[in-house]
Parts: C-alpha cells; sequence; structure tokens
C-alpha cells in the first residue's frame, strides 16, 4: 500500500524542477514512509530522468510528464521493490498502489517466456505483464486492488487504472493543459496556478446519501471509475471499461452448492491476501463479516498469532465487546481493544477530515480512525469485512425488498413520518426504481429541505434511478450490483483514508475478483431466507457463521459500527462548540438554514436518528469548508 501523484501537461509547457513534485509527495507521504522516488518524463525526447527525492532540483532535461510515489513496503522491503519502475528497455515506467494478489501465479509463466525478475515485488510483475499482453489483457487478469499509472514510450500514451471495485483511490484534476492524478487530492494543493473550488451542482444528491459516488465536491476532481482504465495520447484522453458488474449473476448456484461454495472462495480468498513481509492482523468489530475473515485468517496462522484490533464503547447498546471477547477466546487471538470516548471523538475530528477530503460521510469513520491509530502500535497490514453487505445482501433494505411494499409495518411508519409531505413520499414510493434507490438515503427530503429551501428530490435521485434502471437481474441482484456501484465505493474511501492516514493497509477479503462472482451468483432466495421463520439478510453467510461461532453469534440483529451519537452531541464540549463556533460559520456560509438544525442540537436528547444525521452532515461540511475551501 502505497500512494502516488504526478501529472501531465497536454499543452506545450515543459517543467525544469522537481520542486512541485516533492511537495505533492510530502502532502501525502503518510501513505509511504518507507521510500520515495520521482521520474521526469520528456514525452517527445523519449527521454526519462530519474529526479532527486531529497533536494529541490532540475531534471536533466525539461520534462512534461512527471511520476512520484511514496512507498510503504508490504512485499519486497529491498530497495528492488522501488518506485516508479522501469521496464529494462527504459521504454515503460510504472507506479502502482495496491496489491494484486495473484500476481506470483504469472511468474513461472512469463519466465517462460524469457522475463528476468529483479525482485520478489507483484509490482514487477504486474509491469512485466503488461510487457506481455498490453494494457488490456494484463488489467483483466489481475485480482486485487490497485490504482495504477504507466507510461508507455512505444505508444506515446499514459494509462491509468483503477481496480475493480474501487477498493484504492485514483483521483483525477482535468484543467485545461494539465491533467493531474494523484491518490489523495490534497497533493494538488502543490500544483502551481491551483486552488479548490467548490462543485455543489451535486449537493442535492450529497444532502441525501451523503456522497456523490465517485465525483466530488471540488471543480474539476474526479475518482476514476472503478472497472475502468484511462487513456491519455496527444493530449486526448479516453475512457475504456475493463469491468462491469452487470455481467455478474448469471451463472445461479444451487440451494446445496451455495454455502460450500461460499466458504470456499472465502477460504480462498483470505488466504491470498494473507501474503505479506510485514506484520498482519484483523479489524475485527464482532459482526458476522470481520468474525469470518479473522477465523480464516487465524486458521491459517500458528494458534495465537493473529492480533486483532478492535473498537469498544462504553455504552452496552453500542459495543459489541462481548461478541469481539467470543471470537478471541474462540480463535485464542491476541486481541487489542480500545474503548473511544467523546472527547477523543471531537479532537481528532479536524484531522480526520483532512485525511478523508471530503464531509465525513460516516460518523463511525472517527472509529476506524482511532483503530487505525492503535493498530499501528501492532501490525502494518489489516483485514476487513467490507464488501460482504452489498455482495451479499446484509442490509435489512435487502429484506424489506423481498416484502410487499404496503402491507408491512415499515410501510406504515413511513407514511407517518412522511405526513406532511405525504404526495412527494407517494411519488417516489410507488416507484420500483426510485423506492429502492431511496432505501440507501441517510436523509429524508423533509429534513433535508429544512437545511436548504431548494432542495430538490428529483435532481438528487436521477443519476442514481438512471444507473439502476440500467441494471439486470431479479430485484435483489440488481440491489446488490446497484449497491456494489453507489453505496460501496465511500466505504471503501473510509477504510483508504482512515488506514493510510497511520499507514496501515486494508484488505478487503470479500471484494477478491472470484468471491464476488461466486457471491452474485448465489439467488436471490438464498441470500434472503427464513431462519427459525424469521427471513435474514445475508442468510448463508450467517450460516456459515453459526457453525463456526453458534447461533445466537450469528442471528442476532445487525448493529454494525454504531456510535452514541446521541450522547456525544448532548455532551457539553459539543453543545459549546456548536453554538459559539459551528452554527455561526454554517450561518455566516450562506449554503444551509441553520433554525432547524439549532433547535435538533439544543434538543439532541429527543431528536430523531434523522435529525442527529443531519447535525453530523453539517458539522462535517462546515470543518471541511473551512479546511480546503476557506484556506
Amino acid at each position: 500500500m502505497c500512494g502516488f501523484t504526478g501529472y501531465l501537461y497536454t499543452d506545450s509547457r515543459l517543467e525544469s524542477t522537481n520542486k512541485n513534485i516533492r511537495q505533492m509527495l510530502a502532502i501525502q507521504q503518510h501513505r509511504g514512509p518507507d521510500d520515495s522516488g520521482i521520474v521526469g518524463i520528456n514525452t517527445l525526447a523519449k527521454k526519462a530522468f530519474v529526479g532527486d527525492v531529497q533536494n529541490d532540483k532540475d531534471f536533466d532535461e525539461p520534462c512534461d510528464l512527471i511520476f512520484g510515489f511514496n512507498r510503504l513496503s508490504i512485499l519486497d522491503l529491498s530497495p528492488m521493490g522501488h518506485q516508479p519502475m522501469e521496464s529494462p528497455d527504459g521504454k515503460v515506467v510504472l507506479i502502482m498502489n495496491g496489491e494484486v494478489y495473484n500476481a506470483f501465479d504469472f511468474k513461472p509463466e512469463l519466465e517462460s517466456k524469457g522475463h528476468i525478475f529483479k525482485s520478489t515485488s507483484d509490482t514487477e510483475i504486474v509491469l512485466h505483464l503488461y510487457l506481455e499482453y498490453g494494457i488490456e489483457r494484463m488489467i483483466e487478469l489481475l485480482n486485487g486492488m490497485f490504482a495504477m499509472a504507466i507510461y508507455d514510450f512505444n505508444l506515446d500514451t499514459l494509462f491509468l487504472a483503477r481496480d475493480r471495485f474501487g477498493i484504492k483511490p485514483l483521483y483525477l484534476l482535468e484543467q485545461k493543459g494539465r491533467l493531474a492524478f494523484a491518490s489523495e487530492m490534497k497533493s494538488f494543493k502543490a500544483l502551481p496556478d491551483f486552488k479548490f473550488e467548490a462543485d455543489f451542482s451535486r449537493l442535492d444528491e450529497f444532502l441525501l446519501f451523503r456522497n456523490v459516488v465517485n465525483n466530488t465536491l471540488f471543480k474539476d476532481i474526479r475518482n476514476c471509475t472503478p472497472g475502468t482504465y484511462l487513456s491519455v495520447h496527444e493530449g486526448q484522453l479516453q475512457t475504456h471499461v475493463f469491468y462491469q458488474i452487470d455481467s455478474e449473476g448469471l451463472q445461479p448456484i444451487s440451494q446445496n452448492q451455495a454455502k460450500a461454495s461460499l466458504e470456499d472462495a472465502l477460504k480462498k480468498s483470505v488466504a491470498s491476501q494473507m501474503i505479506s513481509d510485514v506484520k498482519l492482523g484483523s479489524q475485527l468489530s464482532g459482526g458476522v463479516d470481520s468474525s469470518l475473515v479473522s477465523y480464516y485468517a487465524a486458521k491459517s496462522l500458528a494458534e495465537g498469532n493473529l492480533e486483532t484490533i478492535s473498537i469498544t464503547f462504553s455504552d452496552p447498546k453500542f459495543t459489541e465487546k462481548p461478541y469481539i471477547d467470543q471470537v478471541a477466546q474462540t480463535l485464542s487471538l491476541q486481541s487489542h481493544q480500545y474503548e473511544m470516548n467523546a472527547d477523543y471523538y471531537f479532537n481528532v475530528l479536524e484531522k480526520a477530515i483532512w485525511h478523508f477530503e471530503q464531509p465525513l460521510n460516516h460518523p463511525n469513520t472517527i472509529g476506524i480512525f482511532l483503530l487505525s491509530e492503535q493498530a499501528r502500535k501492532h501490525v502494518t497490514v489489516l483485514l476487513s469485512g467490507e464488501g460482504a453487505d452489498e455482495s451479499l445482501a446484509g442490509y435489512s433494505r435487502f429484506v424489506r425488498a423481498t416484502q410487499s411494499p404496503y402491507l408491512s409495518k415499515s410501510f406504515l411508519g413511513l407514511l407517518k413520518r412522511n405526513k406532511d409531505n405525504l404526495w412527494e413520499f407517494l411519488s417516489y414510493y410507488c416507484q420500483k426504481s426510485k423506492r429502492l434507490v431511496m432505501e440507501t438515503a441517510y436523509g429524508s427530503p423533509k429534513n433535508a429541505r429544512a437545511l436548504r429551501k431548494d432542495f430538490s428530490l428529483k435532481k438528487a435521485i436521477a443519476s442514481r434511478t438512471q444507473m439502476l434502471d440500467k441494471l439486470t437481474g431479479d430485484t435483489i441482484l440488481r440491489q446488490r450490483k446497484y449497491e456494489l456501484l453507489t453505496y460501496l465505493p465511500d466505504l471503501l474511501m473510509r477504510q483508504d483514508k482512515m488506514s493510510m492516514a497511520h499507514s496501515i493497509e486494508n484488505r478487503v477479503p470479500f471484494l477478491d475478483n472470484e468471491m464476488v462472482h461466486t457471491s452474485l451468483n448465489i439467488p436471490a432466495h438464498i441470500v434472503v431466507d427464513k431462519h427459525n421463520q424469521k427471513l435474514e439478510a445475508k442468510a448463508v453467510l450467517k450460516e456459515i457463521c453459526a457453525d463456526k461461532f453458534g447461533e445466537a453469534f450469528a442471528y442476532r440483529d445487525k448493529m454494525g459500527f454504531g456510535i452514541p451519537l446521541r450522547s456525544f452531541m448532548s455532551s457539553e464540549g459539543f453543545q459549546n462548540r456548536w453554538n459559539n463556533q459551528i452554527a455561526p460559520a454554517i450561518s455566516r456560509r450562506g449554503l444551509f438554514e441553520t433554525s432547524a438544525l439549532n433547535q435538533w442540537v439544543s434538543n439532541s436528547i429527543k431528536a430523531t436518528p434523522e435529525q442527529l444525521d443531519a447535525i453530523w452532515l453539517m458539522l462535517g461540511f462546515e470543518l471541511w469548508a473551512q479546511q480546503y475551501l476557506d484556506a
């Protein structure tokens, strides 16, 4: 796990000095504190020059393409794994962030074709796969998490690529005459003639869903779409799709085979992701997903060797400590547990936002920040359970999708909550696609309108509804695909940014290529199925979990990684800060209404969950705007 950044001038400009790229690397050095590398490329002269990483210094010749790399050494800790990495003939330059778990499967074949390797890093194998097969075939072969940039002198083309599911970030800044790219947007601050500017064209979508998928709230900046690669030739940028989620789910697995197939895929995925030349552990929440990942990880090591990191709370309604303890005891784990309190939560908020680069979307982001901070004392690599809920239908909304939308208690509750805007509610609820899209919303149109008077529900859900309508399969399959495309990306960025803030590599076994393929081939009636007369989300995975930890463990109500927002926001420290700093700043900015917000804060003990989420969202937005837009 590392970080890279760079830029290409697509007009006639040339860069003489390495000063800018050094500053860009310094901003994101937390992603790779072990080593750095710089290469300047003159695409017209077809020459590459190694840049000085220690001092500001001119390149041997002016360059129009600059690569910079920060390395967190995981595989091959020697200098042989240094990046940027050049091909033996010097005609191809590669930088890659991430891990390719099947890379070593290709090494014997490549060696038989005459390729010679100097290191034991997966990056060098990826480079030789490119040399042998070209970009399209190479990238289709990879199973892992990655973002990469490749410059090919023979083709005079820059390639930029991101993995199938968007586990690793790859931000693009597209301006007239310049294309910049980076693992973190904050690196762009070091570019000459650049300043972060707001793009609030998708603010309605953000208010409702807390994210804008692979777009950002910055002008001219986006995250490369997962499953695509870009090519830049003679200043022209083209997008190429190498993976489409809609190609999945076409080979249904039978009821008799589902459990065994899924367990086998998960076991293999975890085993493949245990490769590391540094210490590896597991992120254990006590839930089904992370507990199973910890189970298979522990089984691949000598007993008592797996270390797990967990966050707990003093409030029994939010902590999963009893389940963490059960897993630790069952597997003889070295369990490191850390309790989070309100003081820590609000003390690190600005720091977490600086790392996240957007308004913090989930309150539990701070929990992952603390977990990663403490993990650094014990390990360098952490496995986590992200991706299971989306690919295996783990949320309660998947259960609701199998039921009549009009003959349930939840519908009556929604009618009651939306009685003041009934027609608007029915306008989306009575249309299946819009109803499914709204299931992933955190806020309600009513609360969004309380924050922003000209809020438009139609505008907020338009692109998401179009995306869902293009997907094929039954309702549950389409919803799983949709959530992998829209709900998961922000969760993955949360994991990446918070872990890399502390130089921790986060791996996600549930998003292994074969794991997702197997998961989406399990039919709807198996992933959502009855257990003891109750419909269960993620049923087949819970069945596997019950075998390992017991039925009471596997079939309890889903808690997720909850945060006691009500008690945190009722604290004297938060109330004072809101009234004296946050609320006046929001009011001065003029984007949002504060009257309802202030009422919700002053009465946070009785505020609804949606209102608490709205307070959180506005707090995060204002602190983000101060750091990135006002600086």
